[in-house]
């Protein structure tokens, strides 16, 4: 019974409120075979977890908690690798999303190229095709294979 509690407490937790230390007002496109989404979005970021809220026509659409587990609101909480199976694809490494949304390095940096304003890495294997961007006024982020764009903009 113990270990129960314990563990309910664990999940639970997962999907609790947090303090964003960062919050940025974002254009965001989403095209993956389960969400598509092109409107305005909120990243709120700490140094632990990532919220990313879409809204359409000014009515919140879709919350989205990443920490240790991936929290959907209206779908509940699910692994890194779950939440890739079922919204991209099940070879993404688990903290993709995340660092896409945070326009970090993906793939371990594997095939990074510097350039003036961010950098670009191409990623080639037999179940991706994918092309990831980074500059300081967009993220980038298409797999041809899966059919999966993220585009990430700076609102003007």
């Amino acid at each position: 019974m113990k270990y129960l509690l314990v563990a309910l407490v664990f999940l639970l937790s997962a999907c609790s409120i947090k303090n964003y230390e960062h919050t940025a007002t974002k254009i965001l496109i989403l095209k993956t075979p389960k969400l598509k989404f092109s409107d305005i979005g909120y990243i709120r970021n700490s140094d632990n977890a990532i919220e990313l809220e879409l809204f359409v026509a000014g009515h919140v659409f879709k919350r989205i908690h990443i920490n240790h587990l991936i929290c959907v609101d209206d779908e509940g909480c699910m692994s890194k690798s779950s939440f890739n199976r079922e919204y991209f694809n099940a070879s993404y490494p688990d903290e993709i999303f995340q660092n896409i949304l945070l326009g970090r390095k993906i793939y371990g940096g594997e095939n990074t190229f510097k350039s003036e304003s961010g950098f670009m890495q191409n990623i080639e294997t037999k179940n991706v095709s994918i092309v990831y961007k980074v500059t300081h006024k967009e993220i980038y982020f298409k797999d041809r294979k899966n059919h999966i764009l993220i585009k990430i903009k700076e609102v003007k």
